[in-house]
């Protein structure tokens, strides 16, 4: 696998860290129809954890079968697979070395009433299974917010010494933020920036919303005229609050929406910057010919030039 000249350059970004974990991302960013080009759309199938097999799969039967997401994201040239612990266990040998993957090694459910999550995995799990990368998420602004940092510091150290890379869902929520504020423009970008200041090598948030929430920050945003004027003004600003674009931003597909809206979303993502699209609940919830032909287009979004 020769690297293109993109790809070196952005794991010229990773300065502290060793050839393995450069190795993992380059697998990642060489994989699929967008391989060599900077730019990458993952599948995420954390969903059961988190909505319930019902909420999760019903819509598509198929998606109740673990090899099913597997298979959706190879045939659809992807760049990787994210999933906790059993579903990755479920394909791990049928598929061993056909996708990069990523063990989500904390999750959530919906019979919790705490902003917090589990740790599911180790690291490990994650060699064990032939992993890329451990993900891990983060809730910026809920009452266990530390002792999520606090427990990512330890797994991602621990990640980069035996040479995965680590992945990072920053989602702001808790007693100090409504549904609006969750995703506003000027949290979002802080979610963002905290978690390139926790190391993940790749950041995963949601797509910014006009408002901006932080009372602290308005005067900042209005003063020095930070364009949020559009979504991909808005991609823009969170690009920049990870390192002045130094570090992998890709951003949600959230709940389920129609294909335009979704590659709208992308063409954003596109054209302000970010890296790419992780679309979980908008692909595997579709029956296969119609996920597949969805994930084309985006594919086809990202091939595009600026």
């Amino acid at each position: 696998m020769k690297l293109t000249r993109r790809v070196k350059e952005i794991l010229s970004w990773y300065e502290s860290d060793n050839p393995g974990t450069k190795a993992n991302l380059a697998r990642i960013l060489m994989e699929g129809k967008l391989g060599g080009t900077g730019r990458m759309v993952i599948l995420p199938v954390d969903q059961g954890f988190e909505h319930g097999p019902a909420r999760s799969f019903a819509p598509n039967p198929a998606a109740y079968d673990p090899h099913y997401h597997f298979e959706l994201a190879i045939e659809a040239g992807l760049n990787a697979y994210a999933a906790p612990l059993g579903m990755i266990e479920a394909g791990a040998a049928t598929f061993a070395g056909a996708i990069p993957t990523i063990l989500k090694v904390n999750s959530s459910n919906s019979l919790s009433t705490t902003k917090d999550q589990a740790v599911t995995g180790s690291v490990a799990d994650a060699l064990r299974l032939g992993c890329s990368a451990i993900g891990f998420t983060i809730y910026p602004s809920s009452e266990y917010q530390f002792e999520m940092m606090e427990e990512l510091r330890e797994l991602a150290e621990e990640a980069k010494s035996a040479g995965l890379a680590v992945v990072v869902w920053s989602y702001p929520r808790g007693p100090m933020l409504d549904k609006t504020g969750e995703t506003a423009f000027d949290i979002c970008a802080y979610a963002a920036h905290m978690a390139a200041l926790l190391g993940a090598h790749i950041i995963k948030v949601k797509p910014p919303m006009e408002p901006v929430s932080l009372e602290a920050a308005k005067k900042t945003y209005t003063d020095r005229k930070i364009d949020g004027s559009d979504l991909t003004a808005r991609i823009r600003h969170v690009v920049q609050s990870c390192f002045n674009g130094r570090r992998l931003v890709v951003f949600s597909g959230g709940e389920a929406k129609g294909a335009e809206a979704l590659l709208d979303e992308a063409r954003a993502i596109h054209a302000g910057g970010g890296n790419g699209s992780i679309v979980g609940r908008n692909a595997f919830q579709r029956p296969k010919d119609e996920a597949l032909k969805l994930l084309a287009s985006m594919i086809e979004v990202y091939k595009t030039k600026v």
